[in-house]
């Protein structure tokens, strides 16, 4: 049985210090960093995601000089820039697929995304028979939700890593994991993940 590790925008834009930076990321950017170092082999295809906006333009409505903070948003994660790179904290050496979405229009999951290659999620999971995986990443109440959303309605099972994810906001964020409970997907923590400890 196939299964996907899938990293979602562990990011320097969203981790301490960034444009719209989520408290507790850069954490998650060192506990998945410690899981993968114990784990990595237990996935057939990891994928990590990240925001990557054009520099012109608001990318269709993302960007607003007065956001709202819920479809509208500060400038972050443009292209080539330093916020749109992954944190340093975040080892990728494993990382089968880098994923880049929001290029010139609103993106949330990474199933909206494309690889180096103009690869989708959704294809690199049907091409390699995932039947499970698991979400990781940044933020739970936005692309992380949006992100576990689309793999439950791909096929797979899911499982959401609760210790490996951080939210904008306590209370979207428990929202967003209630809703994706509701949807089939397991809730967890890392050290239930392969039957051992925490790294």
């Amino acid at each position: 049985m196939s299964r996907a590790l899938l990293i979602v925008d562990v990011q320097n834009d969203f981790t301490e210090g960034g444009a719209l930076a989520v408290i507790g990321g850069d954490a998650v950017a060192s506990a998945v960093s410690e899981f993968l170092a114990a784990h990595a082999a237990e996935y057939d295809v990891i994928v990590a995601s990240r925001d990557w906006h054009d520099a012109d333009g608001d990318n269709g409505g993302h960007f607003a000089e007065k956001p709202d903070f819920r479809g509208t948003w500060p400038v972050h994660c443009v292209a080539g820039t330093p916020g749109a790179e992954y944190d340093p904290l975040l080892a990728t050496d494993a990382v089968t697929h880098h994923v880049r979405k929001g290029q010139g229009v609103p993106a949330y999951s990474m199933f909206e995304g494309v690889a180096e290659d103009g690869v989708t999620v959704a294809a690199v999971l049907s091409e390699h028979g995932v039947l499970m995986a698991d979400v990781v990443g940044l933020a739970t109440d936005h692309c992380v939700r949006a992100s576990a959303l689309d793999a439950v309605a791909h096929g797979v099972h899911v499982r959401v890593i609760t210790d490996l994810v951080a939210g904008v906001a306590v209370d979207t964020s428990e929202r967003a994991l209630a809703e994706l409970a509701h949807a089939g997907a397991e809730l967890i923590e890392s050290a239930q993940a392969f039957g051992g400890t925490n790294p």
